[in-house]
């Protein structure tokens, strides 16, 4: 698959998410359709889980398929978005829903990250990170701009948004 098609179908994934999230959360606060917010509460970490192997998936595609070298803010979105692969992972073979909260600590601690990359790309933030060494791009360089507002950070900022919605709606159920 093309670079060019690979963001695309990564771009329309990403609307879908944020629709998604739109979706849920009015759902939820309105608390019409209690049924479609129940699905998602029975199944939030198999979801989350989805969103973060596409995220990880995705992250990798882009830097060791199409030699997109990460940027240092890149870098610290991966610190937050990987370890839930394997926290996720597991939690589904175990049947440990432990994990859900830690999960959503990482997604709420990655999430603003994400966001502040994404208005750093855009130009609404002046401050930024520098070039490490000769071994990144800066952060506010953009390889993509899909669909007029989609970049490789506001991908990952709807990841940490499903996920933390996901989460939330699961765990109000323990509330």
């Amino acid at each position: 698959m093309s670079q060019a098609t690979f963001s695309i179908v990564l771009s329309w994934l990403t609307v879908f998410g944020q629709a998604l999230v739109i979706i849920l959360l009015v759902l939820y606060v309105t608390k019409k359709l209690p049924k479609v917010t129940n699905f998602f509460r029975t199944h939030a970490i198999l979801f989350s889980f989805i969103v973060v192997l596409a995220a990880v998936l995705g992250s990798l595609t882009y830097s060791d398929i199409y030699m997109i070298e990460p940027c240092k803010l890149c870098w610290y979105q991966r610190i937050f978005m990987y370890p839930q692969f394997v926290i996720l992972g597991l939690s589904l073979i175990l049947k440990d829903t432990r994990a859900a909260f830690y999960a959503l600590i990482l997604s709420i601690l990655g999430a603003p990250i994400a966001l502040y990359h994404y208005l750093l790309q855009r130009g609404v933030v002046e401050a930024g990170c520098s070039v490490v060494g000769n071994y990144s791009v800066s952060c506010s360089q953009y390889f993509k701009l899909n669909l007029g507002y989609i970049t490789i950070p506001l991908m990952a900022f709807t990841a940490f948004v499903m996920i933390i919605t996901f989460l939330l709606i699961y765990r109000s159920k323990e509330v």
